[in-house]
């Protein structure tokens, strides 16, 4: 079976691009400027409750360092074709927030499922500037 062939076989077994979860950590988070939380310990457990469900993974900084830690759920493609879009999560330096992210996000997340409503109180609206940098 040649390598193409492979990883054709692969996508079809997993199926369309799951949610991605973005965990900023560039110049604030990440960073002892958020005291009292292990940030590593944070993207280990991220990593951990959503393995298979989702992509976890870290990235340079997000440019919303007011809002320390930042993390992004992006829909999957079914998400995104039933018109979700990303979320931005704000001040998320407890494990109870990584808990409600996690549960969303194994519930479908962005545009499959409603997030719990404690996660409004993370919610916000980066600048236009920062979302076209991203959608880029």
């Amino acid at each position: 079976m040649s390598k193409n062939s492979r990883r054709t076989a692969s996508t079809a077994k997993v199926g369309a691009a799951p949610c991605t979860v973005m965990v900023c950590r560039g110049c604030c988070c990440g960073t002892p400027k958020v005291p009292g939380l292990d940030h590593r310990a944070q993207l280990t457990d991220l990593r951990a409750s959503l393995a298979g469900v989702a992509n976890v993974r870290p990235t340079d900084c997000l440019d919303a360092c007011e809002q320390a830690n930042v993390i992004v759920i992006q829909p999957s493609a079914e998400g995104r074709k039933a018109g979700g879009r990303p979320v931005w999560l704000g001040l998320v330096n407890g494990p109870d927030a990584a808990a409600d992210i996690t549960a969303w996000v194994k519930a479908g997340g962005p545009g499959l499922a409603e997030a719990p409503d404690i996660l409004d109180l993370y919610t916000f609206a980066p600048s236009r500037r920062i979302r076209q940098a991203l959608d880029d």
